[in-house]
């Protein structure tokens, strides 16, 4: 994140001197210079009601097969939901819904107004408190239940709006941004063998828009959406025989290493609804 605060404050030395003439009245009423503040709000997904867990069955990097047991039946026939699982069968009350939850933010930017537009950027850096995850049931029977959640994100962004009459702000933004992703797998099959890998770190970008109004010379406060979108699909399960018989449909014969679990649903996104505060020096 000091790459990202350095390359705002360098394009704020830019910006400024060329709209100097044009900038905001002397009196301090437009949305010009630095500024430091803090979001906070509410985060919500989308409901993934096609989440499934998709299979390698042998280790070709290609998921999509059936895991079968010695008789030739789906191991999984009980099916797929988009949570967690509250017990070994769907029978015991399916899954838990994703979790939204609260999200809080500090960010830096920079503005300057040309007449009534007004062109910045932004970055940010703080977490959200959602959580998702996508669950199987199989004939043994047993549940596998993948899970992630945001340890941090940070986020360069642009900004473009317009004012009325230099305390009232509209405007869009849009840019990179680069999370952390926890994930974890939990089953209630003791007999095989579990291993986890995967790369936790993730680009993505975030787009928006908001509107902030002053109070006074320095102070402004706002309300703002934002849509956030990472691609997730690094994270793997390799379930390999441990202490289940050599019938067991993870290491069943002629592909007796293991297989590979992954989650269908790669895009790890959410939508925020939240307040937003400044001081501008």
């Amino acid at each position: 994140m000091r790459h990202l605060l350095l390359a705002a404050a360098a394009l704020g030395t830019v910006a400024t001197p060329a709209f100097a003439q044009d900038a905001a009245p002397a009196d301090g009423t437009g949305f010009n210079g630095i500024y430091v503040g803090a979001a906070g709000g509410y985060d919500v997904q989308p409901n993934d009601v096609n989440a499934r867990l998709s299979f390698d069955r042998n280790l070709d990097g290609r998921f999509g097969d059936v895991v079968s047991t010695a008789a030739g039946a789906n191991a999984f026939s009980p099916g797929f939901c988009n949570g967690a699982a509250r017990g070994a069968t769907p029978a015991a009350g399916a899954c838990r819904n994703d979790e939204n939850g609260f999200a809080y933010y500090g960010r830096v930017g920079i503005d300057s107004q040309v007449g009534r537009i007004v062109v910045g950027a932004v970055v940010e850096f703080g977490k959200s408190e959602i959580n998702d995850a996508t669950s199987g049931f199989s004939t043994t029977p047993a549940n596998y239940v993948l899970y992630r959640e945001i340890d941090w994100e940070g986020s360069a962004r642009g900004r473009v709006g317009y004012t009325p009459n230099d305390t009232t702000l509209f405007y869009g933004t849009f840019g990179a941004g680069y999370a952390k992703i926890d994930s974890d797998f939990t089953s209630t099959n003791t007999a095989n063998a579990f291993a986890q890998s995967g790369d936790d770190k993730q680009f993505g970008f975030l787009g928006g828009g908001g509107i902030e109004q002053k109070l006074g010379r320095n102070f402004s406060v706002g309300l703002e959406y934002m849509y956030h979108q990472y691609r997730d699909d690094d994270f793997r399960v390799r379930v390999t025989r441990g202490t289940a018989p050599a019938t067991n449909p993870f290491v069943l014969a002629p592909n007796t290493t293991g297989t590979d679990i992954r989650r269908t649903d790669t895009k790890f996104r959410w939508s925020s609804i939240r307040a937003t505060a400044a001081f501008r020096f």
